[in-house]
C-alpha cells in the first residue's frame, strides 16, 4: 500500500504511517533533509491528478517551484495532508497579531475530494476541520500532550478514550518553574533539550528543533493507518 504524505515535514505522520505497513511518499516545498523516505520537494498546492492513469502530477504553472514540471509521483491508496497551521495556531494568533497567513484547509479538503481516495487531514486545535479524530500524547503513553485534530474521509478509525493528563508541563512560566510528567515540544516556555523533545515525541531520527516542533508524534498516525490499511484490504478482497 502507497500512501502520499503533503505537508510532510521531517516526518512524524510518516513514520507512523510505514509501521502501520504503507510506502510512503513526502512532498514539501522546503527542502526536507532528515525525510525518512523518498521525499520530492514540490508545491503541493500544485499537484494535480491524472484521473487516466491514477498519477499525481506537480506542474510550472501557478507553482511556487515552476522549474519542475510534470512529475509523476505515482499511484497511491490514500493521502495524508498535514497543511501549514500558522492561520489557525492560537499562539500564532497571539503573537503575530495583524500578520496575513494564507488558509489552505478548504482548498486542499477539496482537492482531497476530488482524488476519490481515503484521505487524512491533519492540524492544530483551533482549526476549521471536522473533529473526526482528536489525539493526545497521554492515549499513547507520550511524555508530551500536544493535542491534535484529524478529518478522515472515506473511511473510519476510531477515538481512543481521551485520559485525564498526569499534571503539568514542566517548565519555566513566569518566571517561575514548575515540575510535571510532560515536556512542552516548541514555543513556550518549558523548552526542553533536544534529546528530550525526540524522547517524548517518539520521533530518533531527525535533531532539528523547528522540525520536531513542527511535528506529530508517529503514534498518532500509527493508530491511524492500522485502520486505513484494513479498509483497503478490506476493499480490495471484496
Amino acid at each position: 500500500m502507497k500512501l502520499l504524505d503533503l505537508f510532510c515535514g521531517a516526518g512524524g505522520a510518516a513514520m507512523g504511517y510505514h509501521r502501520a505497513g504503507f510506502e510512503v511518499v513526502g512532498v514539501d516545498i522546503e527542502p526536507q533533509p532528515d525525510y525518512p523516505f523518498e521525499f520530492h520537494q514540490l508545491d503541493a498546492t500544485a499537484l494535480r491528478r491524472d484521473v487516466l492513469n491514477g498519477c499525481f502530477h506537480e506542474y510550472g504553472p501557478g507553482s511556487a517551484l515552476p522549474g519542475r514540471s510534470d512529475v509523476c509521483l505515482g499511484r497511491f491508496d490514500a493521502v495524508h495532508m498535514s497543511p501549514p497551521c500558522q492561520a489557525s495556531s492560537a499562539l500564532t494568533k497571539g503573537t503575530n497579531r495583524g500578520r496575513e497567513y494564507q488558509q489552505l484547509i478548504p482548498a486542499m479538503r477539496e482537492w482531497a475530494a476530488s482524488t476519490g481516495l481515503p484521505t487524512v487531514l491533519e492540524n492544530v486545535q483551533g482549526s476549521d476541520l471536522r473533529r473526526d479524530l482528536t489525539l493526545c500524547g497521554e492515549m499513547f503513553g507520550l511524555d508530551v500532550i500536544r493535542h491534535r485534530y484529524f478529518e478522515v474521509s472515506g473511511f473510519t478509525a476510531t477515538q481512543p478514550e481521551h485520559k485525564p493528563h498526569r499534571g503539568r508541563v514542566r517548565g519555566w512560566r513566569h518566571g517561575t518553574y514548575y515540575d510535571g510528567p510532560y515536556v512542552a515540544v516548541g514555543d513556550g516556555g518549558g523548552k526542553g533539550s533536544v534529546a528530550e523533545w525526540q524522547a517524548a515525541m517518539g520521533i530518533d531520527w531527525c535533531s532539528d528543533r523547528k522540525s520536531i516542533a513542527e511535528a506529530i508524534p508517529p503514534s498518532y498516525t500509527e493508530h491511524i493507518g492500522h485502520q486505513l490499511a484494513a479498509h483497503i484490504r478490506a476493499k480490495e478482497a471484496a
